[in-house]
């Protein structure tokens, strides 16, 4: 059963094996289990099994490609914040509702400081980066201020 994304259930329970199936899982997710299993150091047999259970405790959310945005015609990245006119729950979590099925949103950051929210966006081109902001940030009532970041270039971490 998948961990709700606000559930503060510790990991602590994680041995080094663990860490080390999700270090290497975190690097190269396509991997198999045969490979991963050497790098951890365990059994194949092992391996699966300790990978299901990562799964099932939410420790791993899911699998994913990382796809070139300009390969789905998508070129023009941002980082939108917002700033909300109320900070009620029930404001707060309806936004974030909203948000993630925004079209060309990638990601949504719920942040302390100045903004409440960061949305990353993906756009055809600047134009449609506007109409996004003006059709469905601007308009929307819970809003009360937005800034745009184009990124120039995006470079994945090691965590």
């Amino acid at each position: 059963m998948p961990v709700a994304p606000n559930d503060v259930r510790p990991f602590a329970a994680l041995d080094d094996v663990d860490r080390a199936i999700l270090t290497e899982l975190a690097a190269d997710g396509r991997q198999p289990n045969n490979a991963l299993a050497e790098r951890v150091g365990v059994a194949p047999s092992t391996c699966l099994t300790r990978t299901r259970a990562l799964r099932e405790c939410g420790a791993i959310r899911g699998f994913h490609a990382e796809v070139d945005p300009a390969a789905v015609g998508l070129p023009l990245q941002a980082l939108v914040s917002v700033r909300l006119t109320a900070h009620e729950r029930a404001a707060v979590d309806a936004f974030r509702a909203r948000s993630v099925r925004l079209p060309g949103v990638v990601s949504v950051f719920h942040v302390a400081g100045a903004e409440d929210y960061v949305l990353h966006v993906r756009a055809a081109s600047g134009d449609a980066l506007r109409d996004f902001v003006l059709d469905h940030l601007a308009v929307d009532p819970a809003v009360q201020h937005t800034q745009t970041s184009l990124i120039f270039e995006q470079a994945r971490g090691m965590g």
